[in-house]
């Protein structure tokens, strides 16, 4: 389903009640996954498997099954409340999984938001110029931002009567993008503390739940999650990884 479309569906809705949490649990899917097929991730030559591609890593979930079963528009649900309620939930559920390893997270351990062996994101500043900053620099400037986003009623209403801006889709995706930016760093320097603290079945589940809701309605493009053929996203195999395993789909 294409979130932008609906656009021209209807900018109206009825009046809301107190936000739900769709968190995935063990009664949301079903529980007949085929076993994971054995074909290998694509990993450069000479370059170590990250662990969260090694099994049994890959395979941590809070429960098994597909993530479409979760992400689809529930019936009489309007599509944006369904959007901004999951969108919430991804920024607070990610804010929570960075406090526990943000001490691992400084200036000198994370000089450039890295997220692969040959990719540092960078930072559009006031000038428009893109420059490089400290990882805890860029993830406090991305989450204060969309905290800042959530805290405005002229872009996420809570109050009936109040309906989304025409603008709502795209800023949306761009929040879906910094988001998924640093779920990436934190599988590619982190991953070690997220085992130490045996949290990969959570943070595997929220992510692949992440991926599923972002190509539903198209809040993600592909070449963001997987990046260049030069500079790939590390996170980025894992999309392909859990669709041989029927987590995600196509």
């Amino acid at each position: 389903m294409s979130f932008f479309n609906s656009i021209g569906r209807s900018m109206s809705r009825t009046p809301r009640g107190p936000k739900r949490s769709p968190t995935p649990t063990s009664s949301t899917f079903s529980s007949d996954m085929p076993p994971p097929p054995v074909p290998s991730s694509p990993v450069t030559p000479g370059t170590p498997k990250p662990l969260y591609l090694c099994s049994p890593f890959v395979e941590a979930a809070l429960v098994k099954g597909n993530f479409k079963t979760i992400v689809v528009l529930p019936k009489y649900v309007d599509i944006m409340e369904w959007v901004a309620v999951n969108v919430f939930d991804f920024y607070t559920n990610l804010n929570e999984f960075y406090g526990v390893i943000s001490e691992c997270c400084t200036q000198q351990s994370c000089p450039t938001m890295s997220a692969g062996q040959n990719l540092n994101y960078t930072w559009i500043n006031q000038d428009r110029k893109s420059v490089h900053l400290a990882a805890p620099t860029y993830i406090d400037y991305v989450m204060t931002w969309i905290q800042n986003l959530l805290d405005d009623e002229n872009v996420f209403p809570t109050k009936s009567g109040h309906d989304f801006p025409q603008s709502f889709p795209s800023t949306v995706k761009h929040v879906y993008r910094q988001l998924l930016r640093v779920f990436a760093h934190i599988y590619h320097a982190h991953y070690p503390q997220i085992l130490h603290l045996r949290s990969e079945p959570h943070f595997n589940s929220l992510f692949a739940h992440f991926l599923a809701f972002g190509r539903e309605y198209e809040l993600l493009d592909i070449k963001d999650v997987k990046g260049a053929a030069n500079s790939p996203v590390g996170a980025g195999m894992l999309w392909e990884r859990w669709r041989e395993m029927g987590i995600l789909e196509g």
